[in-house]
């Protein structure tokens, strides 16, 4: 007999660890992390309680799967679309468990007047978004999505179609091979630094705001939402790695860059404990990975070559600090330009991501 919880964090969280084991890659958000994401009022994707929900589904008493159903008002007054969108589907290989859970958040969505119904966007898709299709046996790193095969073919068996496919990149730093291009004139690099963090975020939001315009499923942030979604990165930030590119006193150019948690958080459990620190401190001295979350160019300076000495710039500093692989969170197959310097960089494919939706009407 399958039974639902509604909003009961502790068996949310507990699902990954209860319905995968182990031995699968996902890897969890940090449990603060997590509640603070699915808090009204604290999150400001959901400035009320009637704005989203979230579901924990039990079998036999065990918490086998879970979900996030929301909407994004500002994606769908940009796109034109009429869309709720689901979350966090996590679940075990059990048809009647994912059932369950699908049935209930496409309830929500269409008692709310939404025509479809897609997903996973964590909760946008400027955070984690789609559903692993393949590479499974690769671990990935920081702000990927990473399930084991069955969750596709549960999402199929549910009526759900593969859509939007997009592609996560890995570079082995060591074969890199880094792009041919000077910076003009006037043009430097601000560090990300912890005392310079916050006007160095402002700057980085605006330039991802206007050079991410015209990209699918792109929605402009506010200064709210980024700083919500960018303020935990202070604690981790390594200053080496991410900068502003400026003219002069313009920022015109961006690449956000830290080391790949992942690591810490399986050491952990994404749980604090007493060890905690201790396993924190071992991750500080051994890590060797680490992941661009985003980069980005002013739509004035496109055409400079200000992209590939971004890039080559960042690739020199991991280098430099010891770092041995790169890994690049999603690049849709629509954008041909991100995916020929993936190319040119060496970088190869890890993982391959779609979104699966399904109409309501």
């Amino acid at each position: 007999m399958i039974t639902l919880k509604e909003k009961h964090f502790e068996s949310f969280f507990a699902v990954p660890f209860e319905a995968y084991g182990t031995e699968q890659p996902y890897v969890s958000p940090f449990k603060s992390d997590l509640k603070r994401f699915l808090t009204a009022g604290t999150n400001p994707l959901f400035p009320s309680e009637d704005s989203f929900t979230y579901l924990t589904a039990f079998k036999h008493g065990q918490p086998l799967g879970r979900i996030v159903v929301h909407a994004h008002a500002a994606s769908n007054e940009k796109h034109g679309t009429n869309r709720a969108s689901f979350g966090f589907f996590d679940c075990a290989n059990d048809a009647e468990v994912a059932g369950a859970l699908l049935t209930r958040a496409e309830t929500w969505a269409r008692t709310r007047g939404f025509d479809e119904i897609a997903g996973n966007f964590n909760l946008t898709a400027m955070q984690q978004m789609g559903v692993q299709t393949d590479g499974f046996d690769r671990p990935g790193y920081t702000d990927m999505v990473l399930n084991p095969p069955h969750i596709p073919d549960l999402l199929r068996g549910q009526g759900y179609a593969p859509v939007f496919p997009v592609t996560t990149f890995e570079l082995d730093l060591a074969q890199a091979r880094l792009p041919q291009a000077a910076l003009p004139d006037g043009h430097h690099f601000a560090p990300v630094k912890r005392r310079t963090f916050k006007p160095r975020m402002e700057e980085a939001r605006q330039v991802l705001n206007d050079g991410f315009a015209e990209n699918p499923m792109f929605v402009p942030l506010t200064p709210e939402e980024f700083t919500f979604q960018a303020g935990e990165m202070m604690t981790i930030i390594d200053p080496r790695l991410s900068s502003v590119l400026k003219d002069g006193e313009t920022p015109v150019g961006v690449v956000i860059c830290i080391p790949d948690l992942n690591g810490f958080l399986r050491a952990s459990r994404s749980r604090f404990s007493l060890l905690t620190p201790w396993h924190f401190l071992r991750y500080r001295l051994r890590r060797r990975r680490a992941v661009i979350i985003f980069y980005s160019v002013s739509r004035s300076s496109h055409g400079k070559g200000l992209m590939s000495a971004m890039l080559a710039h960042t690739i020199t500093a991991l280098k430099g600090a010891g770092y041995e692989s790169l890994g690049i969170t999603w690049i849709a197959d629509v954008n041909a330009g991100s995916l020929r310097m993936m190319e040119k960089l060496g970088a190869e494919p890890l993982h391959r991501l779609h979104l699966f939706r399904k109409g309501l009407s």
